[in-house]
């Protein structure tokens, strides 16, 4: 079987499953696990500069809205790689290539009765988790057996007793107030699965609720709101990108107001990897809150890689 992934979730769910010797393409920002995805041809590129800064990835972003696109999809290139399943989202034209994209390429090319196609939309962490059985499900299908959808509830039972351990170690805990921070310029809290990332953790999530699909908003609603732990993942953003645009937060008057701020605890997380992807590494994030919230050792430990508490200043 051939497949394409144009969600670097799905290529994670790929990963979770070990169907990776089946990917034929993916998309410019599937990046793991590293070593298993560099040899895939890529088939997307980011319309934007690929230097470009929070504000300008903002302005780009907007102008979808007068008919261009954030990325770019290579037809030549699907077409090419003549796959058997594509797996693509819905849930966020920003984030991937959206379905409708696919579906008016594939069209376009003639492939539109070829290639089935799989839309990944969850907004829930239940979701993310059903996005593995969805994804079995059709390889079963197309493949005509009946050992990936097993091999999925397997993978997910997994997953969910390392959430029901993480639950365990925070019980009873004091639950502090936690805002994730998703965008820079403009602010922009993080939602869908991750305020329920921060409640299995053993916090409180404020600015969003579980599953809402959330929109930007103003420093004054940030300052309502004072968390008592701040998290920054802007999607996308290594921790490392991030660190060069932390004066967008640490600039503004009304930072040094908050108390997560002065009390210290205020994290660069890395979003791609365990927050703003629907993929099985959420889970992981789970645990690293775990330990960000709570102190809470888990296997393997935290790295400075995943997590790193910063100073009022930016500082590290």
């Amino acid at each position: 079987m051939r497949i394409v992934s144009l969600l670097p979730a799905a290529t994670d769910l790929l990963a979770e499953l070990g169907a990776l010797d089946m990917l034929v393409g993916r998309t410019h920002e599937c990046d793991w696990p590293p070593v298993e995805v560099a040899g895939v041809p890529v088939l997307t590129s980011d319309a934007s500069l690929p230097d470009a800064s929070s504000r300008e990835i903002s302005a780009a972003v907007g102008g979808m809205h007068r008919g261009s696109g954030l990325y770019q999809l290579a037809a030549s290139d699907l077409a090419e790689a003549a796959p058997d399943l594509v797996l693509t989202q819905d849930l966020c034209d920003v984030c991937a290539v959206s379905y409708q994209q696919v579906s008016t390429t594939l069209r376009a090319l003639r492939l539109d009765a070829g290639p089935a196609v799989l839309s990944l939309e969850p907004a829930t962490l239940d979701g993310v988790l059903h996005t593995l059985i969805r994804v079995a499900e059709q390889l079963d299908e197309l493949g005509g057996t009946d050992t990936w959808a097993g091999l999925a509830a397997e993978r997910v039972d997994a997953l969910r007793v390392r959430l029901a351990t993480v639950r365990a170690q925070v019980a009873g805990r004091s639950r502090p107030r936690v805002a994730a921070i998703e965008w820079l310029a403009p602010l922009w809290p993080a939602g869908h699965w991750v305020p329920e990332q921060i409640e299995q953790a053993g916090g409180t999530p404020v600015l969003a609720r579980p599953g809402e699909h959330t929109k930007a908003m103003g420093w004054a609603q940030l300052r309502d709101a004072d968390p008592e732990v701040i998290l920054i993942q802007p999607c996308g953003f290594s921790p490392q990108r991030t660190f060069q645009e932390l004066d967008l937060l640490t600039g503004n008057p009304m930072w040094s107001e908050l108390s997560a701020v002065r009390t210290g605890h205020v994290w660069v997380v890395d979003g791609p990897a365990y927050f703003n992807r629907p993929g099985p590494r959420v889970i992981r994030g789970v645990e690293i809150l775990a330990h960000v919230l709570h102190e809470i050792p888990v296997s393997p430990p935290v790295t400075s890689l995943e997590a790193v508490p910063i100073g009022v200043n930016g500082e590290k």
